[in-house]
This record gives structure tokens, sequence and C-alpha cells, in this order.
């Protein structure tokens, strides 16, 4: 399928549906026989078909993305995190506040990223980190995440004795 104008006809149409369809309810299926009709072609052919199901899994794609930063800002709303960035008096970006002495951060330590939980103290007007907290690495980062669930199912099983 080399006609441009037909693809774009097409993608235009099978996102049109798929705006206006109850994602829970449609199935690609249900769109390119809905977009045959529209169009007056069949899009059951081959090539039709995966150009059909590469549009729909674009458009899933950006609506998961979507999803997935609105998710973000609310978590973020909810956390305390500033809309504008806030840095500490190290330069380094203030993700959220713990309590008035502890501060989650990312900072970058000789070309590493790293995520900081430190206490803090106050030294001549400035928030100053204190030995006391721990900074990860990226892949640290990812496995304590990864192993959350597991955290507060043990922290659920250890409040409910």
């Amino acid at each position: 399928m080399d006609d441009t104008e037909t693809k774009q006809r097409i993608e235009e149409t099978v996102r049109r549906i798929l705006q206006e369809s109850d994602m829970d309810e449609v199935t690609e299926s249900k769109i390119r026989k809905q977009a045959s009709e529209q169009l007056g072609l069949n899009l059951s052919q081959p090539h039709f078909k995966a150009f059909v199901k590469q549009v729909v899994g674009a458009f899933l794609q950006e609506k998961l993305q979507e999803q997935e930063e609105n998710d973000e800002k609310e978590d973020e709303e909810e956390q305390g995190v500033s809309k504008g960035k806030e840095y500490d008096d190290e330069g380094d970006l203030i993700i959220c506040k713990l309590s008035e002495k502890r501060r989650v951060t990312i900072q970058d330590f000789r070309g590493k990223t790293l995520v900081s939980i430190r206490e803090y103290y106050k030294k001549d007007g400035k928030d100053l980190p204190t030995s006391k907290g721990i900074s990860l690495t990226e892949e640290q980062w990812s496995a304590f995440k990864k192993n959350l669930p597991a955290i507060e199912k043990a922290i659920s099983k250890m409040e409910s004795r």
C-alpha cells in the first residue's frame, strides 16, 4: 500500500473511532470493521489489516504515555513536590521533604546520578546534608523500587500483629 492519501484517511478515521470508543469494550476487529464501513474500503486485507494494527498500537501507546504522565503529576501533587524545580544549597534537586530535617534529592556525584535520602542540619542559614542517610545508584534505586510491593506487604504484616 503506497497510497499516502489512503493511509492518511485510514489513520484519521481509525484514530477518530478510537477517540470516540469505550476502550474497555472496543477491539481491533471492531475498529477495523467500523473504519471499513466509513471509508468504503475492505480493511481486512492483509496490508490494510497490518496498517490498522499499527495505528491502533501507536494510539494505545500514546494513551498509555499520557496516563503515566498524568499519574506522575498526580503523585507529585499528592507528595507535595513543587511544580517548579527546587534545589538545595548544595545544588541537588529536591524531590520531596520527608520531614523538616529529612529529604529525598537527586544529585550528580562524579558523573553518576544518585538518589539520596538524607538528614540535613542548618548552619549559617543554609541546609546542609549530614552523614546520616543513604545514596543509591540508579541500579540500586531500580532494585529498591522493584521490591516496594514486598516491603509494603511486610509492613502490613508487621502492623497487623
